[in-house]
């Protein structure tokens, strides 16, 4: 989590900054009412997309060339000069929370609608949304799963509370006395991991009990079916940087993930050109360009949306002043750890940023100078 994605992109895709707005941006004259500037004639549009851990903090330390940073990034009135929108790992607190956090640190105003967490793609995922879900991890979980639209929820604790005879590993919380009974909790329909969990021990074991069971802790174990219920991971990426001195590089998460999200573009244009062919009578032809899996295109095989919804491709900056570190040697590729979801194939080409430097701040003067944008 040390890089900053610079997004070329139209106006269409982020979504307004400004306070209670959900409408695309576009380079009509009304945007000017949320951004201050317009696209200098004969210079293409985009949009910044910050990592936190890293980038703009180290804990709960602000590093000192991202107040600067974004004192550069609006005007006199506060508003931002180019759409921006932070991305982060993190996943144990509300949009809100997150936000009201960075506008004290960055002394800027962000807007929920600008931070986009670990488990915000789950807004979409509304098939699951009306299924009883048992949670997984720290904060204010229960109340991070209903904002995010899942109506039926179970936590751990509520789950553990049922079926007390189920978490036996700390010999403090065993029942002391007579054998409770369970409470009898309707079946669990899929399993939710927001982050990592104070309790390992206790999560693990009751998520393998639900799992064991089909979603009913009161059924004995059976055989593991496969497939069985839905398992929904927000974050595979355990290594970050606060403010201890270790651990070391990990581009397998943030470069890799920009450089995929690249790809995908380009294989969705590749695409669209190939069913514009088609449905001219034209023969359509093998096209030139890495391959990607289903699961690497989104489970789809055709674009998603118009050719104006998405962007033109995506840049990934690494940073110096988080996990990354110019002094130390990379690992031999072959030594490396695949941190990835099962259903991509390693690349070593992703893991390669399009540019690194020192800080945020020479991130974003970059960008702007790429993009033939005045900063000041």
């Amino acid at each position: 989590m040390q890089r900053i994605r610079s997004l070329r992109t139209g106006w269409q895709l982020l979504k307004s900054s400004c306070e209670g707005a959900a409408k695309q941006v576009n380079s009509s004259p009304s945007t000017s009412r949320c951004y201050s500037h317009v696209p200098p004639q004969g210079s293409g549009s985009f949009g910044l997309l910050f990592d936190i851990d890293g980038v703009l903090v180290r804990g709960r330390t602000l590093i000192p060339a991202a107040k600067q940073c974004f004192r550069n990034l609006v005007d006199s009135n506060g508003k931002y000069k180019v759409p921006v929108v932070f991305v982060t790992n993190a996943g144990n607190c509300m949009r809100q929370t997150k936000a009201e956090h960075l506008s004290h640190l960055l002394e800027v105003e962000v807007s929920p609608d600008q931070v986009v967490l670990s488990h915000s793609p789950l807004r979409m995922f509304t098939q699951f949304h009306k299924m009883r879900v048992l949670v997984s991890g720290q904060g204010p979980i229960e109340e991070v799963a209903h904002n995010l639209g899942f109506q039926d929820v179970t936590t751990i604790d509520m789950l553990r509370e049922a079926y007390s005879l189920l978490d036996v590993v700390d010999h403090d919380r065993r029942p002391k006395d007579s054998i409770p009974s369970s409470k009898g909790l309707p079946p669990i329909d899929a399993v939710i991991l927001f982050g990592e969990p104070i309790r390992w021990e206790t999560n693990l074991q009751l998520i393998v009990d639900v799992l064991h069971t089909n979603g009913n802790p009161d059924d004995a174990w059976s055989s593991m079916r496969y497939p069985h219920i839905p398992v929904l991971a927000c974050n595979m990426d355990l290594l970050w940087m606060a403010e201890a001195k270790n651990p070391s590089d990990n581009p397998m998460s943030d470069i890799y993930g920009a450089n995929l999200y690249n790809h995908y573009l380009q294989a969705s244009r590749r695409s669209k050109a190939q069913m514009q062919v088609k449905s001219g009578g034209g023969g359509v032809g093998p096209l030139a360009g890495t391959k990607m899996t289903s699961a690497e295109l989104g489970g789809a095989s055709v674009v998603f949306g118009a050719e104006e919804d998405l962007p033109e491709g995506c840049s990934s900056i690494l940073v110096c002043t988080g996990v990354y570190s110019r002094d130390r040697q990379e690992l031999p590729s072959e030594q490396r750890v695949f941190h990835g979801h099962r259903d991509f194939r390693f690349d070593p080409s992703l893991t390669q940023p399009s540019f690194v430097v020192e800080d945020v701040k020479d991130a974003v003067e970059l960008v702007f100078q790429q993009e033939g944008w005045p900063l000041e």
